[in-house]
């Protein structure tokens, strides 16, 4: 039986909520993970511990967000026994330029947030939902969210602008970079197996669904592939990657509507989505 108390991951997208459970001792020890997975359809709930075998697994219609998120804390409870939960952490995939940090959820940080979902509607609102829900839930739980653009708030103006009027810059307008939490985790990596690779330069690839390249100097970063979006840079499962913005125009006046350049822009040559479809897009 675990003793003691427990913090719980979440990384939720628009069909899918991963999770994983850690007990707080010396270290953070890995006690279990899963997925929720078909969210919008079936909810498909599977859980192993960190060996891998399997823990629990469920099958149900689905009844809101809510309901979903509140039988994945039922499992937790149930599985920490004597045991309790004490914070949730939350992957957020952007923060804009104001949040560089890992940040106390509030109600001041979702508003912050709900101001930003304009440069990212595909992902924030499942960012934020979970945390909303959690607060209705389980209101003294203390919730953290870590932001996938904190990591590359050090690159240089010359690599986070692009050649735009600054109006532009300062009303968001700039490149971002995203997979933050993975390249974080990648130095901290490098600091204790090799410090002298983390002091010096290094570039490191985050390959996927979504994939991205960054240049880390002395453990910062200095530039990424990523750009203002995840659809930039490197070509992925289901999005072309950098693409010149005069092929977009070539299109339209071709007479393409805007959802199929939408389509064009975000469903790669690799992707599975067939011709119309509409294609999911994947960190």
């Amino acid at each position: 039986m675990i003793s003691g108390r427990a913090i719980l991951a979440l990384n939720a997208d628009s069909s899918s909520l991963k999770f994983a459970l850690f007990e707080i001792g010396a270290s953070l020890d890995l006690t279990a993970k899963g997925e929720i997975e078909s969210l919008d359809t079936t909810p498909h709930f599977v859980a192993f511990d960190a060996a891998g075998a399997k823990l629990a697994e469920t099958r149900g219609a689905t009844f809101g967000f809510a309901a979903t998120l509140e039988s994945l804390l039922k499992f937790v409870d149930s599985h920490l026994g004597d045991s309790r939960l004490c914070a949730v952490g939350h992957r957020v995939v952007r923060g804009g330029v104001a949040h560089v940090a890992p940040e106390r959820v509030t109600r001041a940080l979702l508003s912050a947030l709900d101001a930003l979902v304009a440069l990212d509607p595909l992902h924030l609102p499942h960012n934020i939902s979970p945390m909303r829900s959690l607060a209705l839930a389980r209101p003294g739980l203390a919730q953290v969210a870590c932001f996938d653009t904190a990591f590359h708030h050090t690159m240089p103006r010359e690599a986070s602008r692009f050649a735009l009027p600054r109006a532009l810059t300062e009303a968001g307008v700039r490149r971002y970079g995203f997979h933050g939490l993975s390249y974080e985790f990648i130095v901290e990596r490098l600091k204790s197996s090799a410090p002298a690779l983390a002091e010096g330069r290094v570039v490191v690839a985050h390959l996927g669904v979504g994939a991205s390249l960054c240049a880390i100097h002395d453990s910062a970063s200095v530039a990424t592939t990523m750009s203002f979006s995840p659809l930039d840079g490197l070509m992925m499962a289901t999005r072309c990657g950098a693409l010149d913005p005069a092929v977009v125009l070539y299109l339209a006046r071709a007479g393409k509507t805007s959802r199929k350049l939408l389509i064009c822009s975000i469903a790669s040559p690799a992707s599975s989505a067939s011709p119309g479809s509409a294609a999911t897009c994947a960190c």
